[in-house]
């Protein structure tokens, strides 16, 4: 088969890493990221001086340690997305095994910091959380499963990415946490549809879900309770949901000023799974519609940039870490609206946490990687015949 070359860009043997790396990468995705990371420092400022001082620490404690979790965060997405398809791969590979037991051990070494879940281990100096590093090389690895299984005499990858897929599922629910269970399930459920899953399948899966929802709202207090203050029709302001619902409306269009917002004084998660309410408040609906339209680029662009892929595993594992992107940050603002039961999300690259950015700049890197310009004929190509 003869090989195309993917656009107008030439291929040049023996040319430096780096300068291969910049004209080849997706510059518009890659500064939507950085726009994020941008955003998320600047509401940093605005939503953990509050909180600093309720834990008598320096006012820009917790924005000291976002730039500094973030500046790891890029140096892990520049690096991933430095790497070719197969390297990533290879990484995924290793990450997986590695964070797959970090999992399965937290019930025994892991810490719930008080919160009723036990997710994280402590360092001492700071926390990890094992899911967040778990999803983008589960991805990985379920879409080298698949795309294994289309070759012929394949191994049966779709049944085993789906094994793993509920294992990973059980053991977060058993945390619990649903809210990181939903996205590997989703993602795992996006990479199996553009697989060629039959939708018989595909529906049998949902239902089996709606199934699994019935059985933990039932025996989850947990859940119940989260469950029953979403259905509610009466939000009680002095709850969260209650405290972010109350700073979206005042925000209005242009948003109260900064510095004036009064939602960081009451939310102890101000900074984290509710940032979007600081943003709402102190800059209005303008910024989150900014916010949106980054996030929205990053998913479109990686679409499209997939559509035009020949390799089915580079097109699964990138539809993968771009739909867990993007839905990962629709569920932080859908909880915040009262759109969705509240799960606890951060929102990818805005809101505060080491684990998050440094598991979501691996993620886009791989991401970077997969949708990064190579020497190929184009998929149209290959269907018509004229990539023969």
């Amino acid at each position: 088969m003869t090989e195309m070359v993917y656009g107008a860009i030439p291929v040049r043997d023996g040319e430096p890493v780096i300068p291969k790396w910049w004209r080849t990468i997706d510059k518009l995705t890659l500064s939507c990221i950085l726009g994020l990371f941008g955003v998320g420092l600047l509401l940093g400022f605005a939503a953990s001086p509050p909180l600093a001082e309720r834990n008598n620490l320096p006012p820009f404690y917790y924005v000291q340690r976002q730039a500094f979790f973030g500046i790891l965060a890029m140096a892990a997405m520049m690096a991933s997305s430095m790497m070719t398809p197969h390297m990533v791969r290879r990484l995924a590979v290793i990450g997986f095994i590695g964070t797959f037991i970090s999992l399965a051990l937290l019930p025994v070494l892991g810490t719930d910091f008080g919160k009723g879940a036990i997710r994280w281990y402590s360092l001492g100096f700071a926390s990890v959380q094992p899911s967040e590093f778990l999803k983008p090389v589960f991805i990985v690895v379920a879409a080298w499963m698949m795309a294994a299984a289309q070759e012929i005499n394949g191994p049966p990858g779709r049944m085993l990415s789906f094994v793993l897929m509920g294992t990973i599922v059980t053991m977060l629910v058993l945390q619990p946490d649903f809210g990181q269970a939903s996205l590997v399930l989703f993602g795992w459920g996006v990479m199996y549809f553009v697989a060629g899953a039959p939708l018989v399948l595909l529906s049998g899966i949902a239902g089996l879900v709606v199934l699994g929802g019935t059985v933990a709202y039932q025996n989850s207090e947990h859940f119940a309770r989260r469950i029953d203050g979403f259905l509610s029709q009466d939000v009680d302001p002095t709850t969260q949901l209650g405290y972010a619902a109350n700073a979206i409306r005042e925000g209005g269009f242009f948003g109260v000023g900064i510095g004036e917002g009064q939602v960081k004084m009451s939310l102890p998660d101000a900074h984290t799974d509710f940032i979007i309410a600081v943003a709402a408040e102190e800059y209005g609906l303008v910024l989150v519609l900014i916010i949106i339209a980054l996030y929205a680029t990053v998913v479109l662009r990686s679409f499209t940039r997939l559509m035009r892929e020949r390799d089915p595993f580079i097109r699964l594992a990138g539809t993968g870490l771009a739909a867990i992107f993007g839905v990962q940050a629709m569920i932080n603002m859908g909880v915040a609206v009262r759109l969705l039961p509240a799960k606890g999300m951060t929102l990818p690259f805005v809101s505060y946490g080491g684990s998050s950015l440094i598991a979501g700049g691996i993620a886009v890197g791989m991401l970077l990687a997969f949708t990064r310009t190579r020497p190929q004929g184009e998929i149209g190509d290959l269907l018509s015949g004229r990539g023969r």
